[in-house]
């Protein structure tokens, strides 16, 4: 008689992953070696009727039940604590090695059959050195049994067959550990990603926003002083108002729909129009041909966020661009990010976002005091 290994796949997908499939595939996979009960359960039916023959069939029935719940509790157990599927685990297989031995005792040697599923349901529920020992335990007492019961032969392909079938299921489960440590990988690696889309997310609207809004806010208290002195003017600052917060909305469409590229060019006509609205003095680049093209969206958000908080909080009365071929500074003869100019205190989080921005391109972002009074934001590609 021989055995073939008891090798099944215990999840929705091949090896315990998350195939395409219905959630009763595993239970057709593991039945199938359910075949190789086959001699136990003719020599039960044979002598079916007896004491003997009863207890032998409901033995194998609830056995067979048990090796398919064993599987089961596999397919389970990722989504229970440990205690709780090792307890599963031993209580399935306490129940399949006493149904084991009555099986042997009602059918005589053919009953040996249920070792190999015995084995194999210890290498898928106990610790690998345990396993080993419940595997190796089991081959040595068929060894005895067929030795020490009168009337039973020597039957080597069977503990050829509870080795293997220890052996293959000992493979499968290492395989079934490795996808299941692929997928939790992939799953914190997506739960990064979209931590990380929402700051970048939050970081462009913040960028965005904060400058469209400080602009807007320049010019519409301007135009509040200007309404009884220069109607006209006036006038037009709205106007300014209402196109500003129409390019606010477009940019924020822009971001929503992952087009976060900005034009260094058009970044230098807004500061010039922002600064000139704050009544701070420019000195800007007209051209921005040096300047790489990788590094040309890093240094319009170098110029935005720079600009943005001189008009802010720095109280400045000049405010000086420098653009090169490896790097852009903003200086002003303010007070500073700390001064108490207006603002929402936001200026943190702006530094904050250029830098993880610099970082990200190779560069590295500077801030420091200009003597006698002032401040310089840098940012720099050696």
């Amino acid at each position: 008689m021989t055995h073939a290994p008891v090798v099944s796949p215990p999840a929705s997908g091949p090896f315990g992953g998350r195939a395409r499939g219905g959630r009763w595939w595993w239970l057709v996979f593991a039945a199938i070696w359910l075949i190789f009960l086959q001699e136990p359960v003719q020599d039960a039916w044979a002598i079916r009727g007896t004491p003997r023959g009863t207890v032998a069939l409901v033995a194998l029935v609830v056995f067979g039940a048990l090796y398919l719940g064993s599987f089961g509790a596999v397919r389970q157990r990722r989504m229970a604590p440990a205690p709780h599927r090792r307890g599963t685990g031993l209580a399935i297989l306490a129940g399949m090695a006493m149904l084991s031995a009555l099986v042997c005792w009602a059918v005589g040697q053919s009953g040996t059959a249920t070792f190999v599923y015995v084995a194999v349901t210890a290498v898928m529920s106990l610790p690998v050195r345990v396993a080993f020992a419940v595997t190796v335990g089991l081959a040595l007492l068929h060894e005895v049994l067929v030795r020490a019961v009168t009337g039973w032969e020597e039957q080597p392909s069977l503990t050829f067959s509870l080795l293997t079938a220890a052996l293959a299921m000992f493979g499968v489960r290492m395989l079934m550990d490795r996808n299941q440590q692929l997928l939790n990988a992939r799953e914190e690696l997506a739960d990064l990603a979209v931590a990380e889309e929402r700051n970048r997310f939050s970081r462009d609207l913040h960028d965005i926003l904060g400058h469209t809004l400080t602009v807007v806010t320049v010019k519409a208290e301007l135009a509040g002083r200007l309404l009884d002195v220069d109607p006209e003017r006036a006038r037009a600052e709205l106007a300014d108002v209402e196109r500003l917060s129409r390019d606010a909305l477009a940019d924020v469409r822009r971001a929503v729909g992952g087009y976060r590229e900005l034009s260094l060019a058009a970044e230098l006509v807004r500061a010039r129009e922002a600064l000139r609205s704050a009544g701070i003095a420019d000195d800007l680049p007209t051209t921005v041909d040096e300047v790489p093209a990788e590094l040309r969206e890093l240094f319009a958000w170098t110029i935005r966020e720079g600009v943005t908080n001189v008009v802010r909080h720095s109280r400045a009365t000049r405010c000086t661009v420098r653009l090169g071929r490896a790097g852009v500074a903003v200086e002003d003869d303010g007070e500073g990010p700390g001064g108490t100019g207006p603002g929402d205190g936001s200026v943190g989080h702006g530094l904050t976002g250029l830098r993880e921005r610099a970082v990200a391109e190779g560069a590295v972002l500077m801030t420091s005091t200009v003597a006698p009074h002032g401040f310089r934001l840098e940012v720099t590609r050696g």
